[in-house]
Order: C-alpha cells, then structure tokens, then sequence
C-alpha cells in the first residue's frame, strides 16, 4: 500500500490540498480530468480567511496582484442605483488580509505551476478520473478512468475528494442523495473592459433579490484607467419544472438574456451597453446540494464543492475550498494522516458549514435585498426610512460570523498550522522519498 495521498481532482481546492500536505510533510498525487488545465473561468473573491492561507503558503501579495486585485467595498445599490449599504473590505475593514477578487482560471493556474515546482511535475496526473473506490484496513483503492477509455487503480493512505459538484466519490458516498437542487436563479457571466466604479475597487450589488447584477473588476487598472470588470447577470424564474437545460454552463448569445436588463441605465452605468460589450457570455444556473450528515467515509473524505457546493451569493466558495484544506491539513499534524484527522476535520467543519449552504440558499449577505424587496418593492429615497442601520449591520455581521471572517475573530487566531509544523509519523517516509530524487 502507498504511503501516498491520493486527491481527487485538480481544481482549486484539489490544488491547495496538495500544497498543504506537501508543506506538512505528507507526500500525495493529483488525479485531474481534463486532459490540459487551462485558465477558465471568470471572477471569484477570495475573503481574508483564505488569502491568510494562501499566504501561509508562501504565496504574496505580488502574486495575488498578478492575478487580480485587492476588494476596497462591498455594496448594495437599489433599483435606481441609489445605495442600500456600503461598507470597507479587505485591509481598508481592519482586517489584517485584504480581501482579493480575482480570475479564477489564474489563481488555478498559479496554484498549479506551485505544485509542480514544488511536489514535482508528475505529482498532477491528467486525464485521469477518480470513479470510484474500495478500501482495506490499510488504507483505499482509487478507481480511475483515462481520457481514452481505460482504466486503471491507484492506491493509498487516504483519499481526498475534491472532484466538485458531481463528484464520483460522493455519489459512491450517498447514492440516494437528493438531485442538484435549483432554485430558480439564472446567472449570465463574463467579462468586459470598461472604466471603474466607486472606489475602482468594490463590489457591486445592483437591483433586488429575484433581479440583480454584481460588478467587480479583477484587474488594476492599464494606462488608460480602463480595468476588466466581471459581471454577473441573475434573474430568478419559476423552477417547478426543474433546470431546463442539461447543460451547467452553456456559451449564449447576448439576445437571449440582456432583453431583461434593457432600462438599467445610469448616469455611471450603462447596463445594456456592458453587457453587449461582453465577447463570451456563460449561462450558469444557481444550484446547490443539500448538506450532508458527514464527508468522511474510512479513509475517505469530501472537501471543497464536493463537500458543500453552495450558492454564489457569499462569494466565499472557493475560499471555504482552501480553508477546508487547511483544517483538514492542521488534523493531520495532530493526529496524523489516518481516518482519524479526518473525523476531526469532519467535526469541525461539516455542521457549520453545512448551515452555510441554507444561509446562502436563503440569500446569503444579499438578505438586505430581500427585506427592502418586502418593505418597499427594492425602489426608496432614504434607506434608512426602509431598513434601519441596526438592521443593516447586524445582517451583514452575523453572515460574516457564519462564514468565518469576522474582523476580530479572524485577526486574533492562531495561524491554522503553524509554521514549520509536520506530521511526526510520515517525517521518515517523506525523507526518503526526497532521498529518491
């Protein structure tokens, strides 16, 4: 039996996963789908907690500027794009880590070309997924398929699934578990380059609950003050009838979705016009998975979306991949990497988390918009006569609580692993695999 972890899946949670372990001695293998990672995607905000792992990791501000930009502001802006709410994020909120939005198909990348500087070029096997498994009082027996049709198995300590939304290995976990459960949003998505709001670094929610756009931009700006900004189009149909498409993300034409923003035009925005703007739309439904009693299976365990896939509206998706790396990485230095760290992982994480999915199901920070769609159909004067400050404020903090950046909470903790720390049992075997080398 190998003394390898395996991890299912290369994404940014399969990435972080294997920097961790590699940082705290465990050597492990990337099992990726796709025959060639590529920098896909559009933006993805990475809150405070996650860019203090990254950092943790040895990544720098230089490197997170390579790949986006630090988050200024977060705020809400009612139908006529009057403000709802607004408040600092990032260093500019105290926090002793900025918050970054970024492209995701970049911080993938960058999170790859670190593994494979650091574990090796071979450490990430591509067009290889992980099927299934079966598993011995040793360790586990990864089932993989090839992009040609064969198959083969791989063998190890433990076996991390961060295989994403329709994870083999959580279907193998719970084959009853409930289908992907849609909610009735749709999101358009994509970028363009045009001038930057407010602050030239905030986070833009614009419209109500059912009908919205958010705006970021995820680079500095060039020499002519122009920046790309992502965009997200939603508006939430009836979804009695299920999703309508089997696609999960479809490449569409601007004909079929910006009719539903034409009006949207300000004296600081253009709606329509960004939109038109936009080269490559992609069409994403809102979906979600119901939470799950437990991600641990023996010696197998779930992190990332295959965990705990939830809705956008946090923006703290990816985050919550690299914090699960993370605590699963400070479990194995305590107590090894055995079935064991974990349960303890488990423990931690899974209940919180767990009521995260519903809390964003429920709107997430984008509560706001829901009781000012109640109070006065999302069109007001004042704000205040709507919703009052307290109000304001304790929604955003309590979500801020529950998603694990809270300003004081996150400043005063101890660093999830400490530095230099190593799993004690798996010292000997990582020093002789590096003799191998």
């Amino acid at each position: 039996m190998s003394n390898e972890v395996l991890i299912a899946g290369g994404g940014i949670g399969g990435l972080a996963m294997a920097l961790t372990l590699h940082q705290i001695g465990v050597p492990s293998r990337v099992f990726e789908t796709v025959p060639e990672i590529r920098p896909l995607g559009v933006g993805i905000n990475l809150q405070p907690n996650a860019v203090r792992e990254l950092m943790d990791l040895g990544f720098t501000r230089d490197d997170l500027d390579g790949i986006g930009l630090p988050v200024r502001e977060w705020t809400l802006l009612g139908l006529r794009g009057q403000e709802a709410y607004a408040e600092p994020r990032g260093l500019d909120a105290g926090y002793n880590w900025p918050q970054y939005a970024v492209h995701r198909g970049q911080l993938q990348m960058m999170l790859l070309d670190k593994v494979q500087d650091r574990l090796g070029r071979d450490a990430v096997v591509l067009g290889a997924r992980v099927t299934g498994y079966s598993q011995t009082p040793d360790g586990v027996t990864a089932q993989i398929t090839r992009t040609d049709g064969s198959t083969e198995t791989a063998t190890g300590r433990l076996l991390i699934a961060a295989d994403g939304l329709h994870s083999a290995i959580r279907a193998q976990m719970y084959p009853d578990q409930p289908p992907i459960q849609w909610g009735g949003a749709v999101m358009w998505r994509g970028t363009a380059r045009t001038k930057p709001m407010r602050t030239g670094a905030s986070f833009i929610g614009l419209g109500t609950s059912r009908h919205r756009m958010v705006l970021y931009p995820i680079s500095h700006p060039d020499a002519d003050g122009v920046v790309t900004m992502n965009w997200i189009a939603e508006v939430t149909f009836d979804n009695t009838g299920g999703w309508r498409s089997g696609d999960w993300n479809r490449k569409v034409e601007h004909s079929e979705f910006v009719h539903h923003f034409h009006g949207w035009e300000f004296d600081w925005l253009d709606v329509p016009a960004l939109l038109n703007a936009t080269d490559d739309v992609w069409e994403y439904p809102m979906i979600d998975r119901d939470p799950i009693p437990t991600w641990v299976d023996g010696s197998v365990v779930l992190m990332g979306d295959a965990a705990h896939v939830m809705y956008p509206t946090g923006s703290n998706g990816a985050s919550q991949a690299i914090i699960d790396a993370r605590v699963l990485g400070a479990k194995m230095v305590d107590l090894g990497a055995t079935p064991e760290a974990l349960q303890a992982y488990d423990a931690q994480l899974c209940e919180p988390v767990s009521a995260l999915i519903l809390r964003n199901r429920g709107a997430g920070p984008f509560a706001l918009l829901n009781l000012i769609d109640e109070r006065c159909g999302g069109s007001f004067d004042n704000i205040d006569d709507v919703v009052s400050p307290a109000e304001k404020d304790e929604l955003m903090s309590v979500y801020k609580k529950a998603a694990g950046f809270a300003i004081q909470t996150l400043n005063e903790a101890d660093p999830t692993i400490a530095p230099g720390a190593k799993v004690k049992e798996t010292a000997a075997a990582a020093a002789r695999i590096q003799g191998l080398k």
